[in-house]
């Protein structure tokens, strides 16, 4: 059947690529210029259509949906400012590698630079950030347009799924007569089918290719491996789609390398803990001052093979710089990863596929018995201070500084990620906010036979749209999911939460409210008072409670703060570690009966951003004497 004008065929068209493509859905938002594009995606019958109200929430949602399945969720967007609401996500895409198709609508080219309404310069908007641009041609219905068009689209998406995934942008503009209105002679009848309807299949089938060494290269890199007594697996954040912890865990046996596994890596949680040698405290008893420094019984790396992005924590990073270990980094897009300049070695290779390679070339390799046992013991030992837990430590671990009664020793954030991890079910999504959940998540949160995937957005770090990617994610997979979200990253993005409606998305939304930037307590600035408290930590004095009937989210609070600041009746006889248990004990019970209970809740945890930060440190110090002895010194 003909269509009715030209644009309705080229948006068609370029949907159509989508679908041949492999794209399941995208999330379009109202507009008037984007009409064509919202209507062919709309009429689409193996499209998932996400409708966003506003479009940097519809970007970041996008995002977390394509992190979750490693493939595009495209966006779909009106002229102006609508586009520059995109631009945060981009950056986040560009920055994790996760791949996001823009199809930004516009104006026809003789109405930009004109004074026209809503009309702004959206060419190369968003920069170097993107992968792959293109101002696509007007509208026409001819052979030549209608191929050029098919060949783009399949471009963009192979490119944004490619080795070095990533944000790619299609401006697209279009004069009127936007809706489907019939314009006599627009679309001649003789348009070859090829052009007009596509191939069976993709345009352009793009066969895509992971680099990989050479032979030699690979053998040299093996017999390293394989002469290095006590080498070091690190994997950082993954990329989507995710580094494959089978892979990772064969290599580990074949070398006998403990596995330093960030929360967000996908190898930390799963059943192949059972078998692999992975560590995931390490944060708390690890510092640049560390090494090399001949702390008896420890002992630092020769060799470390890094996996994924730069590890979440900052004493992991400086502590292995300071090794001096030689250090190789793996990256499939060639990509510098390393922000401390101590990596000696960039392999240009798929990371999963190189492990697998390697785990059946090295020789010999079994490593030192007790290297992989001092790291295994350090991490139960950290656990064990963790928990509490004095009888499988020194006493005096925790004893030598005494804890107040003021809460210092009672229940910190840290207690609250653990809680709520503990509280998942099997399989479970789990996303965390930027500043201190994550954080809390890596030093408190260890390795667990759970099938858990745990996400956060660590691209640039930023605190906004963190409520709707993880509704992204969620949107994905049949999974439960948890949020555990700072309360100024639920402020950033609280207009997100529509979509548990308008997408069909149920979420179990854990707040840490401290009350302000809690994450500035652990930086030099905390000493300055002024300003400190009212321009760092910002207190805002918000209650979230409206917001959870706003959203019609069922909605439960937990008052953790310190005894003489909470609401609750504090129990005169009650010490400030019993107290932690039974706060944490609270917030496990309500993760529980939220995952229960049908639709999506709100679960607002109370907390004294100094008074957790003051017991981390205690509990930071407590480590470090357990692990080190009496003359460790906290970094």
């Amino acid at each position: 059947m003909t269509a009715p004008n030209r644009n309705v065929l080229w948006a068609t068209a370029l949907v159509d690529e989508l679908v041949a493509a492999g794209v399941d859905a995208v999330v379009a938002s109202p507009g008037s210029r984007s009409t064509p594009l919202t209507v062919a995606a709309a009429g689409h019958d193996e499209l998932r259509v996400f409708s966003q109200l506003d479009e940097r929430a519809a970007a970041y949602f996008a995002l977390g949906r394509a992190r979750r399945t490693g493939r595009v969720t495209p966006l779909i967007c009106t002229s102006g400012t609508a586009a520059a609401n995109y631009h945060p996500a981009v950056m986040e895409a560009s920055e994790a590698r996760v791949p996001l198709l823009a199809l930004t609508a516009d104006r026809p080219p003789e109405l930009r630079d004109s004074g026209a309404n809503q009309t702004a310069d959206q060419e190369k908007l968003y920069g170097d950030a993107v992968r792959f641009y293109k101002d696509l041609p007007e509208p026409a219905a001819n052979d030549r347009a209608l191929r050029s068009l098919r060949t783009t689209v399949a471009r963009a998406v192979a490119t944004a799924e490619g080795a070095d995934r990533g944000p790619v942008h299609l401006n697209v503009p279009f004069a009127k007569p936007l809706e489907p209105t019939p314009v006599p002679g627009d679309v001649p009848d003789d348009i070859p089918a090829a052009a007009e309807r596509g191939r069976d299949g993709p345009y352009v089938d793009v066969t895509p290719g992971a680099p990989e060494p050479g032979d030699d290269d690979l053998r040299a890199l093996a017999a390293e491996l394989g002469e290095a007594d006590r080498g070091l697996i690190v994997a950082g954040p993954a990329d989507p789609p995710g580094i494959d912890p089978e892979s990772v865990t064969a290599l580990a046996h074949a070398t006998g390398f403990p596995v330093l596994a960030d929360p967000l890596s996908g190898v930390r949680y799963g059943g192949h803990t059972r078998v692999a040698p992975v560590v995931g405290s390490y944060d708390a008893y690890l510092s640049a001052d560390l090494a090399g420094d001949g702390s008896e019984g420890w002992s630092d790396p020769s060799l470390v093979l890094r996996l994924g992005a730069s590890p979440t924590s900052k004493r992991l990073r400086k502590y292995l710089a300071a090794t001096g270990a030689d250090q190789y980094q793996v990256d499939p897009a060639g990509r510098w990863r390393e922000a401390e300049f101590a990596a000696t070695e960039l392999v240009v290779a798929e990371p999963n596929r190189l492990c697998a390679r390697l785990s059946r070339l090295v020789a010999g390799g079994s490593g030192d018995p007790d290297w992989r046992a001092q790291w295994e013991e350090a991490d139960r030992t950290a656990e064990a201070v963790h928990d509490r837990e004095l009888d499988a430590v020194e006493e005096e671990s925790l004893d030598d500084e005494p804890l107040d009664d003021e809460g210092d020793a009672g229940f910190h954030e840290g207690d609250a990620l653990r809680a709520v991890a503990g509280a998942l079910p099997d399989p479970a999504t789990l996303f965390v906010s930027n500043s201190m959940p994550v954080r809390d998540l890596d030093r408190f949160v260890g390795p667990t036979t759970a099938n858990v995937t745990a996400l956060g957005n660590r691209g640039v770090s930023g605190v906004d749209g963190i409520v709707s990617s993880a509704l992204g994610a969620g949107s994905a997979t049949t999974d439960d999911l948890t949020l555990v979200v700072g309360d100024i990253a639920l402020y950033h993005d609280s207009n997100g939460l529509l979509a548990i409606d308008r997408c069909e998305v149920d979420a179990t939304v854990v707040a840490v409210n401290n009350d302000g930037g809690g994450i500035f307590h652990e930086l030099p600035i905390e000493a300055f008072e002024p300003p400190f408290t009212e321009s760092f930590v910002t207190p805002h004095g918000l209650d979230f409670e409206p917001l959870s009937e706003l959203h019609g989210l069922g909605y439960a609070r937990i008052d953790a703060r310190p005894p003489a600041q909470s609401d609750a009746a504090a129990d005169g006889g009650e010490s400030p570690a019993e107290r932690a248990a039974a706060v944490a004990a609270d917030v496990a019970a309500a993760v529980s009966r939220a995952h229960e209970a049908a639709g999506s809740h709100l679960i607002e945890v109370r907390t004294d951003a100094e008074a957790s930060h003051r017991t981390r440190e205690r509990l930071a110090a407590a480590v470090e004497r357990a692990v080190h002895g009496e003359e460790a010194d906290s970094a």
